[in-house]
């Protein structure tokens, strides 16, 4: 799980990677490695800790106001105040460091790709996939499925 992680982590630079998460109706919650919304890590503990089912009580932070929902799939922070990207997962890596996942991003995925890539997660990563131009892998990670998105490489003899 740790590789699994780090490989995660190392290409989370190269741009917005996915969590997907699957909703009891079938369909998914696809969360984003980057966003609109930005929280500090003080702050995201700090309304983390406040979370509960029917929602913590509001905080103010940065940015505005927000509240932490304990959920089955972890604990959603929303933000109040904020225009778009209103929702924030609260993730911890396995090294304990603080990741945000965010609900909107630059990433967008048809239900066919997310379902393939679902399908080809491995704990230690799934098989290379080629979607929308880059290259994909999937990990079954605690919250769900972690994919790992970079741009696929044309070797000068493939031109």
């Amino acid at each position: 799980m740790l590789s699994a992680w780090l490989a995660i982590s190392a290409a989370w630079a190269a741009g917005d990677n996915l969590l997907i998460q699957l909703e009891h109706d079938g369909r998914y919650q696809v969360w984003h490695s980057e966003g609109m919304t930005a929280i500090s890590e003080d702050d995201a503990l700090a309304v983390a800790a406040t979370a509960q089912p029917e929602g913590g009580d509001p905080l103010t932070v940065v940015g505005g106001r927000a509240r932490a929902f304990q959920t089955e799939h972890g604990v959603v922070i929303e933000m109040i105040d904020a225009a778009v990207d209103k929702r924030l997962l609260f993730d911890r890596d396995a090294c304990g460091a603080v990741k945000i996942w965010h609900s909107e991003g630059a990433s967008r995925l048809t239900e066919d790709q997310l379902t393939e890539l679902v399908m080809s997660a491995l704990p230690g990563g799934g098989r290379r996939m080629t979607i929308d131009g880059r290259y994909a892998k999937a990990y079954i990670v605690p919250l769900g499925y972690a994919v790992v998105l970079w741009p696929a490489t044309v070797h000068p003899n493939e031109k």
